[in-house]
This record gives structure tokens, sequence and C-alpha cells, in this order.
């Protein structure tokens, strides 16, 4: 009888599995070593988290940031099953599937990502909304086209932390609504981005000054209810009026995740070897926001799009190699600065010796990302329509004259 090829099972379709999907695809594998790779996701598209800020002000359309899998994953073999996980099953080696289908793996990549927690405050889970997927960000565009079309004066927002998140949001909404909205963001701590180089921090300071971003600092959230938001600063509360709460603040590790007979750390997430394999488990490879990851070097590696995007190279080897009898590489993690966005057409980026803010470092961080875009057919679609799409605005224009 032919042998059964090995099944690699990758939950989670973000930047962690997804580019390690790809990454197994295009190694070299013979025709007695190829395996059946299977790529499990809930959603039907791939969000390109980076650029989710975009759809806010319409400077990107949604096919742009949030390609769909079936695309993304056209003509390279891996199987793209759109389900949510019930179960694994570490001893059985098995992924247990919301419909009951059961899947045997050889190999199981965890690239779950994180959610974001919204039973912090009484009132979030109803009232607030957050920023993290696609559906997050048409809920807010429906919302933010009710209130564009109420025939109130102002627009009251409230963005509950002051992270990156929190500030590009913020910078992104202020452009959009100009001066008909009145925005907050609410910080626990004394300052906006704490982990954010010196930079960055004094550009996107100046971006919400100018845009008139009232900053409540060392300010937490009480209660959050239908129009009104309580806050408490140095022991007083005080309840204002809301239109829209939208909530920036922490990561939570997905309940199968964190129900697993692996080794955590205190928040639920997994511990692994340098080589991303999980401790006790090398049949099991974790990465980007549930894995608990110590480099080669020994140095923390954060939980970001980069260092997903950078393990997601290491666990595609290492799995490759742990079936066709190689070394494993343990991982390197390569801190490469940061990028973010403050408004239209600005940004500001730090590192690797270069510190800049508005426009250029707006067209950097887009170079930047289109050249990070899964596949070279998206990167060709979405490249030709940054190119030609100001040519046929201006026509547009011109004819509209």
């Amino acid at each position: 009888m032919p042998q059964q090829p090995a099944r690699i099972c990758i939950l989670g379709g973000g930047f962690g599995g997804l580019y390690t999907a790809l990454r197994l695809s295009q190694l070299p594998w013979t025709k007695a070593e190829k395996p059946e790779i299977v790529l499990v996701d809930q959603r039907d598209r791939f969000v390109f988290a980076p650029l989710l800020y975009e759809l806010v002000t319409g400077e990107l359309q949604s096919w742009e940031v949030a390609p769909p899998y079936a695309e993304l994953l056209e003509n390279t073999g891996i199987r793209f099953c759109q389900k949510e996980v019930a179960n694994i099953d570490i001893g059985s080696k098995q992924v247990q599937l919301q419909d009951g289908e059961a899947l045997t793996y050889d190999r199981l990549v965890l690239a779950m990502g994180g959610e974001t927690p919204l039973d912090l405050v009484p009132g979030a889970a109803d009232y607030a909304l957050p920023f993290r997927t696609i559906g997050d960000a048409y809920r807010l565009e429906e919302q933010l086209r009710q209130l564009e079309a109420s025939d109130r004066d102002k627009i009251r927002i409230a963005i509950v932390g002051a992270g990156y998140s929190g500030v590009e949001l913020a910078c992104k909404l202020a452009d959009r609504l100009g001066d008909r909205v009145r925005l907050r963001l609410v910080e626990q701590t004394d300052q906006i981005l704490r982990s954010s180089p010196a930079p960055n921090r004094e550009a996107a300071d100046k971006a919400l000054q100018s845009r008139s971003v009232w900053l409540d600092l060392e300010t937490t959230v009480d209660a959050i209810a239908a129009d009104t938001i309580s806050l408490s600063y140095k022991g007083s509360t005080d309840t204002i009026p809301v239109d829209l709460v939208l909530w920036t603040v922490g990561t939570r590790i997905n309940e199968v995740v964190k129900n697993l007979p692996l080794k955590q750390n205190q928040r639920g997430q997994l511990l692994t070897t340098p080589t991303l394999q999980v401790i006790d488990s090398p049949e099991v490879f974790a990465l980007g926001d549930l894995a608990d990851c110590k480099d080669a070097d020994g140095q923390q590696v954060p939980p970001t799009a980069q260092a997903a995007f950078q393990q997601s190279d290491y666990v595609g080897w290492n799995v490759w190699a742990s079936l066709t009898n190689r070394p494993l590489l343990p991982f390197r993690y390569q801190y490469l600065g940061e990028m973010m966005t403050l408004g239209e057409n600005n940004a500001t980026l730090t590192g690797m010796g270069i510190q800049l803010d508005g426009t250029v470092a707006h067209i950097i961080r887009r170079l930047a990302y289109l050249n990070r875009m899964p596949t070279l057919k998206h990167q060709i679609r979405v490249g030709l329509n940054w190119v030609t799409k100001p040519i046929a605005d201006a026509l547009a224009g011109s004819h509209d004259r």
C-alpha cells in the first residue's frame, strides 16, 4: 500500500498562519515527501492588519487590504478550510472542527492570533466596537455613515487605549470627520505609545494636537452605556455623553489554545523553544500572538505583525526540515523599526538608523507593506491600482468641471 502523505494543519490565517502555509508550499519537497497542507480559519479573507486603518478614510479599498483566501491560495496546492476550531487533541494528534469534521495531523502549526477582550468593563461588550478584523471595519463604517447622516452638530467619539491602534484610529477618524468630530483618546498610563521610540511618540503627539484630539491620560473606564462613557481620573468619576466608543485595549488568547495541556505563561501564551516548537511537543509549532518565544539570542520576541512575518519563514522551514530529516534553524528576530499612519498621506517611521515623518514616511510605509503582501499577484494588482487610481481620479475630476 502506498504511504499516506504527511498532513500539516495550520490553524489561523493571519500573518503567522498564511505566510507559513505559503512558505511550505514553495519549499523543495520530493514527490514522495510532498505533504498535504491544510489552512484553517473561520473567516474567508486574510486581513493585512497594518493597512486596516486606511479603510476608515477610504484611502484603500477592502479588496486591497482583505483579499479572499481562495484568491491567495490559488494554484498553491494548499487546502483552505473555512471553519472554526472546536478542540485540539494533542495525544491523538487531531483537530476537531465546529461542524464535527476531524483533521488528523503529523505537524500542527498554531497561529490563531488574539482576540480583543470586551468584558473588561461593564457595557463594553454591548456598546464598544473593537478594530481588529474586516468585520470590525465594516461595522465601524456603518456606524460612521449613520452618524454622518444624522443632524447632530458634533459626533462624539471615545477611543479606549492610546497604543498604536488607538492613535492610528484617532488620526484617521479626525481626518475623515474634520470639524464635525469631538475625539477623545483614553489611556490608563501617563503617556501615549509607551513602547514606541521617542521620535514616533513625538510625531504622534504633534499629529493628535493638530487634529484637536483630547487626551485623557491616567484615566480608566468604569462603564460604557448606549450613549455615555464613565471615566475615572485621580479618584473622581465623570460620565460623558458619547456617540461611539472604540475599544483597542488588550489581546486575549483563544480558549481552545488556553485549554491545551501545554506549558503556558500567565497570559495563556504557549512556551516555545527557539525553533518555535512548543515545549515537550516537538510536532507542534506556535507563532504570533499566542507564542511566548525567546529567540536564539535569548531576546523576547514581541507579539507584532513584523515578528509573526519573520517567524513564519522559520516555522515553514522547520516544519519542512522536521519532515525531511534536516536540521532545524533557531529563530533570530530582527527588529526593523516601526511604522505608523498618522492620518491621510501622513506617517512616521523609525528604524535602521532612519527617522522620518510626513508624506515621505507615508510613501515608504506603503511601499514596505506592498512588498510584504502575501502573493506576487496581489502585490501587482494593488501596486497597479495605487499607480493608476490618482490618474483616474484626476481625469474624472477634469470631466466633472
